[in-house]
């Protein structure tokens, strides 16, 4: 297509999921206090493994909770909170319409076999990034809280967050996972356009540390070396994962190939 058909396809597709993302987020808008109540998990629970049944329990951080209030500083501040949480519950709400809106846009340069795997993208790009934000809140950040407000405790510190900030830091986090966790989605894309190849993402695994680690420097929020090793890991599992997906899709092309 010609440059201005691309832009048009691009304006449409954009415009379809800003319109997915308002309705959602009006749904949202009106559960915003109730979405607020759960985002309060880090704070007040933390999750528990265990070998033996049950295997999965929620623990009471009773010390966090006790010691840890949440005040808002400004006057819109609570409003702020609730327009921010809704957006981000919208925007999970949405994802199925916006990578299929993606798909869209990029489905003209695709071969006709390659079109069919529209309904496997949507799932698995949509469930990558719910499974990154569900990583993040119930493991990452009741383990962040509950090491980050507890550090040095005592008579002379008492930790007292603002509810913006607080929100902002949940927030930021649980999207930066999701974002993180499409990492095996953009692989196999590299792999599959043939722009990278499953040998050398492999030979390159030392190099895919240090990135790792860089990169979970500029999307945490907070500057110190404990959050950023609770992303880096992740993005290195997820690396590895690319790594064996790309191999079994390469496979697979290459017996349909020789058929």
């Amino acid at each position: 297509m010609p440059l201005t058909e691309h832009l048009g396809e691009l304006r449409k597709r954009i415009t379809i999921s800003l319109v997915a993302l308002l309705i959602a987020f009006i749904i949202a808008f009106n559960y915003s206090e109730e979405i607020f109540k759960s985002i309060m998990f880090p704070l007040k629970y933390n999750l528990s493994f265990s070998m033996n049944n049950p295997f999965i329990s929620i623990i009471p951080q009773e010390k966090l909770s006790q010691s840890t209030k949440l005040v808002f500083l400004a006057p819109a501040e609570a409003f702020w909170m609730s327009m921010k949480v809704s957006f981000v519950a919208a925007l999970l709400l949405a994802l199925p319409v916006i990578f299929y809106q993606l798909w869209k846009f990029i489905s003209p340069g695709l071969l006709t076999r390659e079109k069919k795997y529209v309904l496997p993208f949507v799932i698995s790009a949509t469930g990558l990034f719910i499974a990154g934000a569900f990583f993040c809140f119930f493991i990452v950040l009741p383990f962040a809280m509950g090491f980050l407000l507890t550090y040095k405790l005592g008579d002379v510190l008492m930790p007292m967050l603002s509810v913006g900030q607080y929100v902002d830091f949940c927030l930021k986090f649980i999207l930066a996972f999701g974002a993180v966790f499409e990492l095996p989605i953009v692989i196999i894309f590299l792999t599959r356009m043939g722009i990278v190849t499953t040998g050398t993402l492999a030979k390159n695994r030392k190099y895919a540390v240090l990135v790792a680690f860089i990169l979970a420097a500029v999307l945490t929020p907070t500057p110190d070396v404990f959050n950023q090793t609770l992303m880096a890991v992740p993005i290195i599992v997820l690396y590895e994962v690319g790594i064996l997906v790309s191999r079994i899709f390469v496979r697979k092309r290459a017996e349909d190939a020789s058929q």
